[in-house]
């Protein structure tokens, strides 16, 4: 996954476009950190593709919205032995 920045970038947007994932499952998948993901999406991506950085900044921004949720879900199943 290492080299050219913009051809990571551009990657990692479309993979959390088509499949609407998390950060998180994006490092994953790629093998690299979160802070990287992160960086290549919010930093890099808005400089040479602006039109990819606004779709994947509204499954970002609702990501956001939602962990509260996934974070409860999580400790519910965790507590419950699921």
């Amino acid at each position: 996954m290492k080299g050219n920045m913009e051809e990571r970038a551009c990657e990692l947007a479309v993979y959390i476009i088509e499949n609407r994932a998390t950060v998180r499952a994006a490092a994953k998948k790629y093998g690299i950190s979160k802070s990287t993901v992160h960086k290549d999406l919010s930093e890099r991506l808005p400089t040479f593709n602006h039109t990819l950085y606004l779709q994947v900044k509204d499954i970002l921004e609702e990501n956001k919205a939602e962990r509260h949720i996934r974070g409860g879900i999580a400790t519910r199943r965790k507590y419950k032995g699921e």
